[in-house]
């Protein structure tokens, strides 16, 4: 048994959901679901920051208006880049 003095520190959920890449992640496999093109639609939503662009299934909306687009470009650029010039 522990000591009632001591005080337990707990450890985070890591839940990939809260990052950008997760989100996005997330987002996409929801708008496949439904049956639309994820690239035109978050393009859609990046460029205008109207969020009708972004399915309101398994809550994909609500996820990725917790991200400011330009979080969301630096991502994807990120991802890019480092994906075809890091190699």
């Amino acid at each position: 048994m522990s000591n009632l003095t001591d005080t337990t520190k707990l450890q985070p959920i890591r839940d990939s959901r809260n990052t950008a890449q997760g989100i996005l992640e997330y987002v996409y496999r929801a708008l496949q679901t439904k049956g639309y093109d994820p690239i035109t639609q978050i393009t859609g939503f990046i460029l205008t920051g109207d969020p009708t662009y972004i399915t309101s299934f398994n809550n994909a909306r609500s996820m990725i208006t917790r991200l400011e687009r330009d979080e969301i470009l630096e991502e994807l650029v990120y991802f890019y880049l480092t994906e075809h010039f890091d190699k």
